[in-house]
């Protein structure tokens, strides 16, 4: 155990960031540095015995062809305690830069996909600012996560029901066995301080976009420009609807004879309109930060499996590497008898609370007639309260309940992981947030309502969605995390970071993005009966930014964020959504009452109607098809670039397989 001295001297070097004892030494000669920048901590179980540490240490250290992680790992305070400080050499963060198809700048200033044996030639190579802070913390937990067995090993201070299998993951076998407790990015102080000045606290309507993609990594950053993009193309739309709707009367009482023709027409064909060129827009500015951050040419290569995928060791029929191999049909199967009936389930209490719904509307307007009182007044929205309080409820059971249905069809790659549970998710929310909806406008066909209903989802929701993302974490947080973590500048930098590790994890954007859709549909949808939800949803993003922003830097975890370059499945959902506005705005405007008189004024019948319906539908669809076509996703001179470092791709596999 080390002495007094040496722990004291362990804090100076964790503390300054300064090699020193303590750090497990690298294997390369080129990676020795005089600076070691503390990346991630390890938190280890309270019981774990200081022979597993010092095992843990040597795997962590050991290079990457001697079965290890090939990284650079320290302590803490000795050997019992309870965390590791890992950091990463040069090396194998440049080779991992390589493996995941990262680009970086060019001694030429261009954008080129990183490759190691060509790394001088690339600009700032050799210092820290090659690879954001972001990138580096990454770098770090996938080479943990992808530490494979390559022998039976027994880890010393277990029982041997932990016995270490050839090809076993050995961060996941660690996890289950409680040997590991938590993997924490840590957060750099300086940085955050920097960036919380310019990203929230003040006055500033730009975002630090590139400062965000080099703290927070690409996924936070695209999330957050998509944001600030949405946020800014509502100004627009908004002008547009005070200048279409002005002068035309809009009724709320029971009697609204619905949308008028010329005000409420123009403004759903303009939000048809503005969803597709929104859109295609917004496809161009992601190509463009894409580049811009070097995620264009994402290596598209056969990946390991998952940490959470399982199975009986076999060879790999495609890779012929000995892997975990699990039976499609099998699969196939869990989906078909599992996952369906129980996301069905879930759809049908959806429909119960529609049901009962419609009861208690029927019920307060019932009261409200016999006793037409200001406090009847307000009890007519209280059915829409308690219902959007269930659906919220009902999403937020549905989210676990999915992530365990994913995770029982044992998928092979993250990437199909994620794929299913966002379509689990998606099919729900569409119909948890949009039945209703749709069910009063195309069945009951009462305007009045539909509108009451709209201004009572977009209120209350954005209510609900700040209480619970943004003032529940900060009194919890403020009141009972912050007490137990209060520290100085003195404090030993072990502590410090111990800190970090009382945080909440962070929840991920699954939410996030759900609540964007939402009020995406919103106003792609619906705006024709509800032309104020522009504004509320302006003045909603404006507080979200900030919110979020807030959140992300104080109430939680650093999250760690795989390289990405674009919204991925999310960007495809927005699509969808922007087409299904053309057939909902088409319909909302033929049940009109006014549009409606005039049919019947020009001898119209239901079959014309119909007809003239269909006919404008494939209309706007043509137009919306045309307007995709004449925007092309990416501009022309990042088509080029990216033709480019394909071509220097496919030259560089060249040499390597004629060398």
């Amino acid at each position: 155990q080390p002495s007094r001295v040496e722990q004291s001297e362990d804090h100076r070097t964790l503390g300054s960031s300064a090699s020193g004892p303590g750090w497990t030494k690298v294997s390369c000669p080129c990676c020795t540095s005089d600076r070691v920048d503390p990346l991630v901590l390890v938190k280890l179980g309270e019981k774990v015995r200081p022979e597993t540490k010092r095992w843990l240490l040597r795997l962590i250290g050991a290079p990457q062809k001697d079965g290890g992680a090939g990284l650079l790992a320290h302590p803490g305070e000795d050997a019992s305690g309870d965390i590791i400080v890992v950091s990463a050499p040069r090396c194998t963060l440049l080779r991992t830069t390589e493996e995941l198809g990262l680009c970086k700048t060019y001694k030429n200033g261009d954008m080129e996909a990183f490759s190691y044996d060509d790394r001088d030639n690339f600009k700032d190579s050799g210092t820290s600012v090659f690879l954001t802070l972001a990138e580096r913390q990454y770098f770090v937990k996938y080479e943990l996560d992808g530490v494979q067995a390559q022998r039976d090993i027994r880890i010393p201070g277990l029982d041997n029901s932990y016995t270490l299998q050839p090809r076993d993951n050995i961060w996941q076998k660690l996890s289950s066995a409680g040997v590991i407790v938590a993997t924490i990015a840590l957060h750099n102080p300086e940085q955050l301080k920097e960036l919380t000045q310019a990203w929230y606290v003040g006055n500033q309507l730009a975002q630090p976009l590139d400062s965000v993609n080099s703290y927070f990594g690409n996924s936070l950053a695209f999330y957050f420009s998509f944001l600030d993009f949405y946020t800014w193309s509502l100004l627009p739309l908004l002008s547009w609807m005070v200048e279409s709707v002005s002068g035309t009367k809009i009724v709320v009482d029971d009697v609204d004879t619905g949308p008028g023709v010329n005000g409420h027409m123009v403004q759903a064909v303009f939000s048809m309109i503005w969803s597709t060129v929104f859109m295609e827009l917004w496809k161009r500015r992601s190509a463009s930060l894409s580049y811009r951050w070097g995620t264009l040419h994402l290596a598209e290569r056969f990946a390991e499996p998952r940490p959470g995928f399982h199975g009986n060791l076999g060879v790999n029929p495609v890779t012929g590497r000995v892997e975990p191999l699990f039976p499609e049909w099998q699969r196939d199967l869990r989906m078909a008898l599992v996952s369906v009936p129980v996301v069905g389930l879930f759809l049908g209490l959806v429909i119960v609370g529609m049901l009962v719904f419609y009861w208690g509307e029927a019920q307060v307007k019932q009261i409200h007639q016999d006793w037409d009182s200001m406090w009847t007044q307000a009890l007519l929205f209280l059915p829409s309260v308690l219902h959007i309080a269930y659906t919220n409820m009902l999403a937020t059971v549905y989210m676990t309940v999915a992530q365990a249905l994913t995770e029982h069809e044992n998928h092979r790659e993250q990437s199909a992981f994620d794929n299913h549970l966002t379509g689990k998710v998606l099919v729900f929310t569409f119909f948890n947030c949009f039945a209703v909806l749709f069910h009063i406008a195309f069945f009951k066909q009462d305007v009045p309502l539909l509108r009451k209903r709209l201004a009572s989802l977009l209120i209350i929701s954005q209510l609900i969605n700040q209480v619970t993302e943004v003032v529940i974490p900060f009194l919890v947080d403020r009141f009972i995390s912050a007490p137990n973590r209060v520290e100085s500048e003195d404090d030993p930098q072990e502590d410090k970071f111990r800190n970090q590790g009382t945080l909440p994890v962070y929840p991920g954007l699954f939410a996030e993005y759900i609540e964007l859709l939402v009020q995406f549909g919103y106003l792609s949808l619906f705006s024709c009966v509800f032309p104020l939800t522009a504004v509320l949803l302006l003045i909603n993003n404006f507080t979200e930014i900030r919110a979020d922003a807030y959140k992300i830097c104080k109430l939680f975890r650093k999250p760690f964020s795989a390289p990405a370059d674009n919204m991925g499945v999310w960007q495809i959902a927005f699509e969808v959504l922007s087409f299904v506005s053309v057939v909902s705005n088409c319909w909302l405007l033929m049940l009109s009452p006014q549009i409606q008189a005039d049919c019947v004024e020009g001898e119209l019948s239901c079959t014309n109607v119909l007809l003239l319906a269909v006919a404008i539908e494939h209309v706007l669809i043509l137009v919306k098809v045309v307007l995709s076509v004449l925007i092309p996703d990416e501009p022309g001179w990042i088509k080029k670039k990216r033709l480019h470092i394909e071509f220097k791709s496919i030259q560089a596999l060249r040499q390597q397989v004629r060398g």
